[in-house]
């Protein structure tokens, strides 16, 4: 089971953050401190997985964001590979090329997406198609919501 799914810039800026199991503000913050510093300091060629406390950490970089996967010791690392490279896939169907930029402006969306693959640090939803139309009923009922909630009220 994974234990979090994180996503950072090249500079160290954190981006999203999802924690499947339960610990601290302040445990979090050292455990994406520590991650951080050490997938940012490995060599390009280096292997996308290492072990840290008792997780095996499995990475990869995509443009300028790093996905990065804590895992339990009996998880296999070139699935969570695959996991987080479906991620990257739907996000690019949903946003088109996805970028930093979209992940800062559209965090909401990109937590959704997420929600919608994954749960409780295992993988919900393999289809692409099943998320996107998910997504698309999301959208839908937003863009109904914000209709109805700009009319006035007489």
């Amino acid at each position: 089971m994974m234990r979090f799914l994180l996503l950072f810039s090249r500079q160290g800026k954190p981006r999203l953050q999802k924690w499947f199991t339960p610990i601290t503000d302040q445990e979090k913050k050292k455990v994406l401190r520590d991650i951080m510093m050490i997938v940012l300091s490995r060599p390009p060629r280096s292997c996308n997985f290492f072990q840290w406390r008792d997780l095996k950490i499995v990475y990869k970089r995509y443009a300028s964001l790093y996905l990065c996967t804590g895992l339990e010791d009996q998880d296999n690392e070139l699935l969570s590979l695959e996991v987080l490279h479906r991620y990257v896939e739907l996000l690019d169907k949903y946003f088109g090329n996805v970028c930093e930029l979209d992940i800062i402006f559209n965090f909401e969306k990109a937590y959704y997406i997420l929600d919608e693959f994954l749960m409780g640090g295992e993988v919900l939803e393999t289809s692409k198609t099943a998320v996107g139309v998910s997504m698309e009923d999301a959208d839908i009922i937003q863009e109904t919501v914000e209709e109805y909630m700009s009319k006035p009220a007489y």
